[in-house]
């Protein structure tokens, strides 16, 4: 996990530290490994909505900057 962040270890660990507090992560420990997993799998669409907003605003903000361009 901690090359797929790009974080050194203790800093994955404080962030799922925080995601299990907040109830988003679960763990579950088999000997010496721990695995994380979703609490509650509609988070993903969260992620994937706030996706589709951000696309839409960096869209419409190049629509505006290519009408503002073109009134110059």
């Amino acid at each position: 996990m901690r090359e797929a962040v790009g974080s050194d270890m203790s800093t994955v660990s404080k962030h799922l530290t925080v995601l299990r507090n907040a109830g988003i992560v679960q763990d579950q420990k088999r000997g010496l490994q721990v695995f994380y997993s979703l609490r509650c799998p509609c988070v993903v669409d969260f992620f994937e909505c706030a996706e589709k907003v951000l696309s839409n605003t960096v869209r419409d903000g190049r629509k505006l900057l290519r009408k503002t361009r073109g009134g110059l």
